[in-house]
């Protein structure tokens, strides 16, 4: 039953105006979606302080929930509320999750002595497993909702522009996440705060935020306009409940007295129709193939896990452009816009010419084939990667690097380790230790003995007419998310002001140490001044990733070029593998979900019988959901330390699927399931008219049984009378 404004609904070239509403809720809400997810990995990672597998972990999580609960909006929407109600009250409860979220990552709220660190961080981890929770339920369970609400608004004879539609919808998903995947991660990177400023991923997710709250106004706007098809029974309840009943069935007649039936199915028939058992046979089918296939949706929905976290050991620099590590995500997209063209043009159609059987199972394992090699690239980049990382000490080690801040040459005497320190220089590498170690220089001897795990600075500085080296603690990671730490060693003999950017760092006393400061990349410059107001301008070059300690030395000279006198002494190397080494990994991957997902969804629908192509829907989601949670139980169960043989572990399961999937599909025979359900219904129209028929003779005969009783009877009662006349 449909309700709404029915044939008087306004339109614009043959098409229905509410499709528009439609058209443009998809959009907001895609943007909304991918945008938050885009930056979601490096949210747990650099602002709740998770470590790369916890951070997957939770990721993945929610990923698998945003796939498992279409199944309760699709039931909530055929069986209770329709399609309108579920998207509007699913709605207002993803909004609300996206606001939780945003507010979350607002480090202002519990920073109470501004210094940058929220001082309750089990608020904000508490906030944001809120906010993903209700994000997860509005948007799968607004997700088999949609597109089904936007294709009943076209009457019968509209098949066409029904078609177009669902063009315009898939465009407009792609739309939304590659646009929200370029913008999202840019506000990410601004600076914003109350009290300190820091990465903005409060911006981050309240443009997403507000976003669904545009989709959920848009869609409301266009209420009057909408055919509205009442709930009718949902389809997949019926068939869950069909299932349960031919198992319970089977069980209650498994002894031998009772005779084998062609299919587990059969022992439905007690109580179904023979139609409807054939019905869910044809999905139990594709349901069987589908096993396989959430390993590959294991790989895929790494984009934003793993490969953006690999993304931030990475140089962003491309020819000046800069990419940050959550932007590398777009490529997925903008290779799908590219690709499927191609392949539905191009290859396809060549590799029939080539008259080779390219069947849509054939497809989808190669598809699983390109994904297992995407990780195969993407192990080779980590190893070079790995090569250029920094040694950072083990938890029973120690490192330690000199700096010769005096202006003259110094020798070490025992224990030597370069033992001529040249004069306002730095020993290149850093020397690792286990236990206590002594420096002896020029007569003294001084004792070391530093935490184990931590990297340390030694400098010798002029104090009075002797030599002491200070230690400092250097940081053992990292930079964050490709920016540079950046500190000042001051050797001058007087306090000296210091200021990055627009970051005031503040007084330096003599022979002290700044705290790092995160510094982006490209051109940096540091104002330098004295008590007399003498400033000094330095420039420098950053790269992405590395760390500094720039040395002001006793010789300064303020004015002029005195930034020629400042040491710029590498701790921590920059990234120096490009980003764009990643383009392969992506292309492959990209490649496999063209040929995997496309296929899939087509295969689906035509192997699905015409009224349970929702429960395949349904079911094609559900191995997204389990992929997510193959990635859970990898994380968790793997002991790899290495991140490359993690991939590799990825890549060898997936061929191992593959090689299950292809013998399954060798074995899998197509069926055409509108000829399968005209079979029944022609079978069970016959045996209706059959059963007919026999009623019809039976009361027939019933009928001819009664005209003889009572002609039988007619008889006697007439001889009766003439025996009594005679007499």
């Amino acid at each position: 039953m449909r309700e709404g404004v029915g044939s008087e609904s306004p339109k614009v070239c043959g098409y229905p105006i509410s499709i528009f509403f439609i058209v443009i809720n998809e959009f907001c809400e895609r943007f909304s979606y991918y945008g938050m997810r885009a930056v979601l990995v490096l949210y747990f990672k650099y602002f709740l302080r998770w470590d790369d597998d916890f951070a997957t972990t939770i990721y993945h999580t929610f990923v698998a929930l945003c796939y498992l609960t279409p199944i309760l909006g699709a039931i909530i929407a055929d069986s209770w509320l329709g399609k309108f109600k579920t998207i509007v009250y699913l709605s207002i409860v993803y909004t609300l999750g996206q606001v939780v979220l945003a507010v979350s990552a607002i480090h202002d709220i519990t920073d109470t002595n501004k210094d940058g660190t929220p001082d309750n961080m089990t608020f904000h981890v508490a906030l944001s497993m809120v906010g993903l929770l209700l994000i997860a339920l509005g948007t799968g369970g607004i997700k088999p909702c949609v597109a089904a609400f936007g294709g009943d608004q076209f009457e019968d004879h509209q098949e066409k522009q029904r078609g177009t539609f669902f063009s315009i919808f898939y465009l407009s998903i792609n739309a939304g996440s590659l646009l929200s995947t370029i913008i999202t991660p840019i506000l990410r990177g601004q600076e914003c705060g109350i009290h300190t400023q820091q990465q903005c991923y409060p911006l981050a997710f309240g443009v997403p935020a507000a976003l669904m709250a545009v989709a959920l106004i848009v869609f409301i706007v266009g209420n009057g306009m909408y055919h509205k098809t009442a709930p009718q029974g949902n389809i997949m309840v019926k068939v869950t409940k069909c299932i349960g009943f031919a198992i319970k069935n089977r069980f209650r007649h498994r002894s031998s007295q009772y005779p084998k039936r062609e299919h587990w199915m059969d022992w439905a028939d007690e109580k179904y129709d023979k139609l409807l058992i054939a019905q869910v046979k044809m999905v139990l089918k594709v349901l069987f193939l589908y096993i396989p296939l959430p390993m590959f949706w294991a790989l895929f929905d790494q984009q934003g896990s793993r490969w953006t976290l690999q993304a931030t050991t990475m140089d962003g620099d491309f020819g000046g452009l800069t990419i940050q590590p959550d932007q590398m995500q777009t490529v997925n997209p903008i290779l799908i816009l590219i690709l499927v063209p191609i392949m539905d043009s191009l290859i396809y159609p060549l590799i029939s010419k080539c008259k080779l059987n390219f069947t849509p199972l054939r497809r989808i394992t190669v598809g699983m084939f390109f994904a297992a090699m995407a990780f195969v690239v993407a192990a080779v980049v980590q190893l070079q990667i790995d090569k250029t990382l920094p040694k950072f000490p083990s938890n029973s080690e120690m490192q330690v690097k000199f700096i010769n801040a005096v202006n003259r040459d110094v020798y070490k005497g025992r224990n030597c380790f370069k033992c001529l320190y040249y004069s306002l220089q730095a020993t290149e590498d850093y020397v690792t230790f286990s236990g206590e170690f002594e420096l002896a220089m020029e007569g003294s001897s001084f004792p070391f003995s530093f935490p184990e795990g931590t990297r340390n600075t030694i400098t010798i500085v002029q104090n009075m007419t002797k030599l002491v080296p200070i230690e400092f603690e250097d940081i053992t990671k990292k930079p964050e998310q490709g920016a540079n730490a950046i500190r000042f060693f001051n050797g001058f003999d007087t306090a000296l002001n210091v200021t990055v950017g627009d970051k005031e760092i503040g007084y330096i006393l003599p022979n002290n140490m700044s705290e790092y400061t995160s510094v982006k990349h490209g051109d940096a410059g540091y104002w330098i001044r004295n008590d007399a107001g003498l400033e000094c301008f330095v420039k420098q070059e950053l790269g992405f990733g590395s760390s500094y300690t720039l040395l002001i030395p006793p010789t300064l000279t303020f004015g002029g070029k005195c930034s020629e006198g400042i040491q710029k002494i590498l701790d921590i190397e920059p990234n120096t593998i490009s980003m764009a080494w990643q383009i392969p990994q992506y292309f492959l991957l990209t490649a496999g979900e063209v040929v995997f997902s496309v296929t899939g969804l087509e295969f689906s629908y035509s192997q699905a019988p015409s009224n349970m192509k929702a429960v395949l829907q349904a079911g094609w989601l559900l191995t997204v959901a389990f992929g997510n949670i193959i990635v859970l139980i990898v994380a968790e169960a793997a002991t790899l330390e290495d991140q490359w043989a993690e991939y590799i572990l990825f890549a060898a399961l997936l061929v191992l699927v593959c090689i299950i999937f292809a013998i399954m599909a060798y074995f899998y025979t197509y069926i055409d399931p509108a000829k399968i359900e005209a079979h029944f219904a022609n079978t069970e129209y016959g045996e209706k008219e059959r059963k007919k028929s026999l009623e019809m003779a039976k009361k027939a005969s019933f009928q001819h049984q009664d005209e003889d009783k009572k002609g039988s009877d007619s008889s006697s009662d007439e001889e009766e009378e003439s025996k009594q006349s005679k007499m």
